[in-house]
């Protein structure tokens, strides 16, 4: 993410817009409350002003999450996107990003991505 482009950040994540697309990073040791995926949720919605985007979800930085917390953001973690490509790391992430895809069942095109590079050619066929 650059500085240069239109971004903002509150206290467990950081969102920016590049070429159309929003990076939605979660800052390192981030735990998904309830509380805190309103807040997220809450934040990048206002950021987005009602314009819908391919998301690049970066989920690295999550440390621990509990059910309230991934149930809102399954519920409402969607809103305003177009596709969601979830980027994370091999072991841990997968795990929770299978979990989710299988039990929550996105309505809008999601996948899980260990490679930035993979995850952005998905969400560009969204442009």
């Amino acid at each position: 993410m650059n500085a240069a482009h239109d971004c903002y950040e509150n206290a467990h994540a950081r969102f920016c817009i590049v070429h159309g697309i929003l990076y939605f990073e979660y800052k390192p040791d981030t735990v998904i409350s309830l509380t805190v995926a309103r807040k997220v949720v809450s934040d990048r919605i206002q950021f987005q002003n009602e314009m819908i985007y391919p998301v690049l979800c970066d989920i690295r930085g999550i440390k621990d999450s509990n059910k309230a917390g991934r149930d809102y953001l399954a519920q409402f973690g969607s809103v305003l996107t177009k596709a969601v490509a979830i980027l994370g790391n091999p072991q841990v992430s997968e795990t929770m990003s299978d979990f989710y895809l299988k039990v929550n069942k996105p309505t809008i095109p999601t996948s899980f991505f260990t490679n930035e590079e993979h995850a952005l050619a998905f969400l560009k066929t969204y442009l």
